[in-house]
Order: structure tokens, then C-alpha cells, then sequence
């Protein structure tokens, strides 16, 4: 589970994130991520809405994006806020596809390294 420093909690860094952070598309997810000019560590927020599927569907999304993080945190950068949009489809999707589509997230937008991403 993510530490409460490594988790964005307040609704104003959600929007911020979401409406100045640059942004990747992918099949099952939508990241955005901003560098934090506060700095840090890297913060992680989450959003599964309910076109995705009942509550337990969400949260088991929501949890398996959370894991994801979980691992990504340690090769983070320092100052990065990155919030995960799951759509529709996350709800059906293999665990390894989510890893994999939200580590390209990551690798991408320079809130992780490619050297890290391939010890994997």
C-alpha cells in the first residue's frame, strides 16, 4: 500500500494535475503527470469512476493501480504528482497489461527511467 506521503489526498492537486499536467493515452488508463514545484516525493492519485464498473469492480481496479504505484515509487523522481484515470475497459484487463501500459506511462513522461523499467 502507498505510504499517505505518496498519495495525493486533496481535491485541489487533483485538478491541478489534471488540467496542467501533460498526459498519456493508453488503452486501459489515461496518466497524467505535473512536477510538483513544492518537490518531494512522488505523489500518486487515482481516479476509477463508475463507468467502470460496480464498487467492488472499482476497488479492485483502484487496488491494482495502487500495487502498480507501489513498485513504481521507489524509482519515481522526486516532485512528481502522476494521477491514474481508469476507463471502462481496466475493469477486464490483465493485470500485466495495466503494469505494462502504466510503466510506459511513467517511462514516457520522465517520471521513471528506462534502465529501471527494464530490470524488471
Amino acid at each position: 500500500m502507498l505510504e499517505r506521503a505518496s498519495r495525493i489526498t486533496s481535491g485541489d492537486d487533483y485538478r491541478g494535475v489534471v488540467r496542467r499536467g501533460s498526459r498519456f493515452v493508453g488503452e486501459h488508463t489515461v496518466t497524467y503527470v505535473r512536477m510538483n514545484p513544492k518537490g518531494g516525493q512522488p505523489r500518486f492519485g487515482f481516479i476509477v469512476a463508475k463507468t467502470v464498473g460496480n464498487a467492488v469492480t472499482r476497488n479492485l481496479v483502484r487496488r491494482r493501480l495502487k500495487a502498480i504505484c507501489h513498485d513504481s515509487v521507489v524509482q519515481a523522481a522526486g516532485g512528481a504528482d502522476v494521477v491514474i484515470r481508469a476507463l471502462p475497459s481496466a475493469a477486464t484487463a490483465p493485470f500485466a497489461s495495466l503494469h505494462a501500459e502504466v510503466d510506459r506511462a511513467l517511462v514516457k513522461r520522465g517520471v521513471i527511467d528506462e534502465a529501471s523499467d527494464a530490470l524488471r
